[in-house]
């Protein structure tokens, strides 16, 4: 059987968990390759996460619109590969259909979050940091652990996040690759 081009990759973890930096490195490595980064969309949904956490985290919630648009922009082009940073994988049903691929880097909520506060405070203060962990501790591990429950078993690969950065790109390549 052969492989549908380009193939759309998603990489999913959880928020700190490395899908932004896996995926440059995956693109880095994949020949003919486009990467997608989901924040750098401002989607329509759920205003209150905590709210959208304790209803269950439904990805649907969520209108992917610019998202899938640009997918289909470059499906049309001459590419081998689209990786796309994507939290959800296969879950978000406007999506599921165009994902060939879906990777979860299983990495620690304590090294998540200690991502997330070197990423995001680099020049916040201690109220701040405070904040987002009274966040994080209210609903937001909540939400981790519930992805941890459905993105990471729909997943076709679960990559240890834990791995240096270009060990954990490799194994997602050597994936890729041997998919016929």
């Amino acid at each position: 059987m052969k492989r549908k081009s380009p193939m759309i990759i998603a990489i999913a973890a959880v928020s700190g968990g490395g899908k932004t930096t896996i995926a440059s490195c995956v693109k880095r490595k994949l020949p003919n390759s486009k990467t997608i980064y989901f924040d750098d969309y401002d989607f329509d949904g759920p205003k209150d996460i905590t709210k959208w956490i304790d209803n269950g985290c439904n990805p649907d919630d969520w209108d992917l619109s610019p998202l899938i648009r640009d997918i289909n922009q470059l499906i049309t082009e001459r590419r081998d590969y689209i990786i796309v940073d994507f939290p959800f994988a296969y879950l978000h049903s406007q999506t599921s259909s165009l994902i060939d691929f879906a990777v979860f880097i299983d990495t620690p909520l304590d090294i998540a979050m200690a991502r997330r506060i070197h990423r995001d405070f680099k020049s916040g203060s201690a109220e701040e940091i405070l904040l987002d962990l009274d966040n994080y501790l209210a609903g937001g591990r909540r939400g981790y652990l519930t992805m941890l429950d459905t993105t990471k078993p729909n997943s076709d690969l679960i990559v240890d996040g834990t791995l240096p950065k270009f060990e954990i790109a490799e194994i997602i390549t050597q994936e890729v690759l041997n998919i016929v």
